[in-house]
C-alpha cells in the first residue's frame, strides 16, 4: 500500500533543464532523417501520412521535460489514431524516437503523471492489437522495449535523487562542524573583549589613557568577530550574502499562500510589535513547515488555516487542514524538528490528528523566547 501511495505522490524533479540548442538540433535531425526516409523507403511513398505523422509528432521532443505527460500523450494518441483509422499506413523507423518519451516521462514527471502515461501506453498497445496492426507477439515485445525505455528513465531519476541525498547529508555534517567553529571561534574574541572592557574599568582610575587603549583592542577583536560570522553564514546559506538575506518574520506570513495548493487563510490577532526576531522567525518557520506538510500530505484538503494569537506574555500558533490523515499519525523529521525549535525559544509545539479529519499543529512560545 505505502509503494502505490509514494509513486502516486513523487514530486516533479526540480533539476529539469531548460530546452537548449541540443532539443533544436534533435528536433532537426529527426526531421531529416524522417524525409531521407521518406524519399529511400519505397513502402512509405504512397503513403504521405505517415511522413506527415513523423514530423508533427517530432516537436514534442522540446516538451519532454517541461511537459513529459503532454508530450508523451500527443505522441501516443495521434498514433493510436493512425493505427485505428489508418491501419494500412506502414510505420516509419524513424518513429523509434516516441521511446524518448516514455523515458522522459519516468525521469521528469510527477507520480501522476508516470500513471497516467502507462494509461495511454497500455490503450494505444490495446489498440494496434485490436486492429490487427500489431500481433500478440508483436505487442509483448513492444511492451519489453518501452519497460526498458520507462526503467532506464526511473533508475536514472532515483540515482540522481540518491546522490542529492548524500549531498545534503555532507553538508548537514559540514553545517555542524561550522556551528562548532562559529563558537569557538566567536566566544574566544567576545571573551577578549569581555576581559579588556573589565580592565579598561578596573585600571581607569589610575591611567587615565587606559579605556581609550581598551576600545582601540575591543574594535579590533570585535571587527575581526562580525568578520568571522559574515563568513561562517555565507557559507551556511550556501551563496547568499548573509546582509542580503534577512530571516523572515511575522511580516511574511501572507507569502504562504502564493504557492500551489489548497488556500491559505492566514488570520493575526493581539499586539506583535516589539517581538524578538528570533520569536518571529521561529513562529514564521513553525507556520511554514505545517502549511508545507499540509500540502504535501493531507488528502482531498481544501483549506489551510493558520491562526496567530499573542497577548501579553506568549504568542499562539495554530494551523489545522481539513484533508484526510495518510497513514499513521507518526511524527517525522519535520515535526521534531519543529518540537525541538519551539523547545529552544522556551516553548511547546504539539502535532496530530483533529478529530475525524485534518491534522493540526499547535505551538506556544513566550515573547521573550528564551
Amino acid at each position: 500500500m505505502h509503494l502505490p501511495r509514494a509513486i502516486w505522490a513523487e514530486p516533479r524533479p526540480p533539476d529539469a533543464p531548460p530546452r537548449g540548442r541540443r532539443d533544436w538540433v534533435f528536433v532537426g535531425l529527426v526531421v531529416v532523417l524522417a524525409v531521407v526516409e521518406f524519399a529511400a523507403r519505397p513502402s512509405l511513398r504512397g503513403h504521405p501520412l505517415a511522413l506527415l505523422v513523423t514530423l508533427g509528432l517530432a516537436p514534442t521532443l522540446l516538451w519532454r521535460r517541461s511537459r513529459p505527460l503532454l508530450a508523451l500523450a500527443a505522441a501516443f494518441v495521434v498514433s493510436g489514431l493512425v493505427a485505428a483509422l489508418a491501419p494500412e499506413v506502414p510505420d516509419s523507423y524513424v518513429m523509434i524516437y516516441v521511446l524518448v518519451l516514455p523515458y522522459a516521462l519516468f525521469r521528469w514527471g510527477s507520480g501522476r503523471e508516470m500513471v497516467a502515461g502507462l494509461v495511454l501506453m497500455a490503450a494505444n498497445l490495446a489498440v494496434s492489437v485490436a486492429v490487427d496492426r500489431l500481433s500478440r507477439t508483436d505487442a509483448f515485445g513492444g511492451a519489453a522495449i518501452l519497460c526498458t525505455a520507462l526503467a532506464l528513465g526511473a533508475a536514472l531519476r532515483f540515482r540522481v535523487k540518491a546522490r542529492t541525498r548524500e549531498l545534503e547529508q555532507v553538508r548537514l555534517v559540514e553545517r555542524e562542524r561550522l556551528a562548532r567553529d562559529l563558537h569557538d571561534t566567536v566566544a574566544h574574541h567576545f571573551s577578549a573583549i569581555v576581559i579588556r572592557a573589565q580592565a579598561g574599568l578596573a585600571v581607569a582610575p589610575v591611567q587615565p589613557e587606559a579605556p581609550m587603549e581598551a576600545l582601540r583592542i575591543i574594535e579590533t577583536e570585535a571587527t575581526r568577530a562580525l568578520g568571522e560570522m559574515r563568513t561562517i553564514v555565507r557559507v551556511l546559506r550556501r551563496d547568499e550574502a548573509a546582509e542580503l538575506a534577512p530571516n523572515p518574520g511575522i511580516a511574511d506570513l501572507p507569502g504562504l499562500a502564493d504557492h500551489p495548493g489548497p488556500p491559505v487563510a492566514i488570520t493575526v490577532e493581539g499586539d506583535l510589535r516589539e517581538l524578538p526576531t528570533a520569536v518571529g522567525a521561529a513562529l514564521y518557520r513553525l507556520a511554514q513547515e505545517s502549511v508545507t506538510n499540509a500540502r504535501r500530505h493531507a488528502r482531498h484538503a481544501s483549506r489551510i488555516e493558520v491562526q496567530l494569537h499573542a497577548d501579553d506574555q506568549v504568542v499562539r500558533l495554530t494551523v489545522r487542514d481539513d484533508g484526510e490523515m495518510a497513514g499513521a499519525a507518526s511524527p517525522g523529521f519535520g515535526v521534531l524538528g519543529m518540537i525541538e525549535r519551539a523547545e529552544l525559544l522556551g516553548g511547546e509545539c504539539q502535532a496530530g490528528p483533529d478529530g475525524q479529519r485534518g491534522w493540526v499543529v499547535s505551538a506556544v512560545l513566550p515573547r521573550s523566547g528564551r
